[in-house]
């Protein structure tokens, strides 16, 4: 069952953000995955969030998901992930 891994999103620091978008995109490539869509947030309709853009990526699966975010190769970009972002990630399994 394939899952999406959604990025919730407040930008700190732009260039580290650009660095950090270069490195990632092939990491989760290599996990399978697919950036189906990022942009910045416009309007909240209901509740309250603080964040500026979202990313939202298709994995084959949950344990995919996971498996990508615990990699060596993504657990070596949290530092600059953390100076250019303030960060939510979470996985939704899609339905059969």
């Amino acid at each position: 069952m394939s899952a999406l891994m959604i990025a919730l999103v407040k930008i700190r620091n732009p260039a580290k953000l650009q660095e950090y978008s270069a490195a990632a995109g092939p990491t989760v490539a290599a996990a399978g995955g697919v950036v189906l869509g990022r942009g910045k947030h416009t309007e909240t309709l209901v509740g309250a969030i603080d964040i500026n853009n979202a990313l939202v990526a298709r994995f084959p699966s949950a344990a995919a998901a996971h498996d990508w975010y615990h990699s060596a190769a993504y657990q070596a970009l949290i530092p600059v992930r953390d100076e250019a972002m303030e960060a939510t990630f979470f996985v939704l399994e899609e339905p059969i």
